[in-house]
């Protein structure tokens, strides 16, 4: 059964093995480059996973949006915790 993301199987979320070079460098394969829109010049973001060994990547600007939405839900909470204050 597939998730929201249309992912069902191992295969939609491995993209290849990779090497790491002599200066700790290593290529993202193309396909996964092409799904997630990597291009020359984006800057990623290297974070441990929390909860298992490993790395995660996300490109920068997918975090800032992130935060964006984050901070926009902190905002709107923040309003009605007020509102909500103010009718006691």
């Amino acid at each position: 059964m597939a998730d929201e993301h249309g992912l069902s199987s191992l295969g939609d979320f491995f993209y290849g093995a990779v090497t790491v070079g002599e200066r700790g460098q290593v290529v993202i394969p193309a396909d996964a480059r092409k799904i997630f829109g990597i291009e020359p010049g984006h800057k990623l973001l290297v974070f441990r996973h929390p909860h298992h060994p490993g790395l995660v990547l996300a490109r920068l600007d997918d975090v800032q949006g992130l935060l964006a939405q984050v901070q926009e839900m902190a905002n709107a909470i923040a309003q009605l915790a007020g509102d909500t204050a103010e009718e006691r």
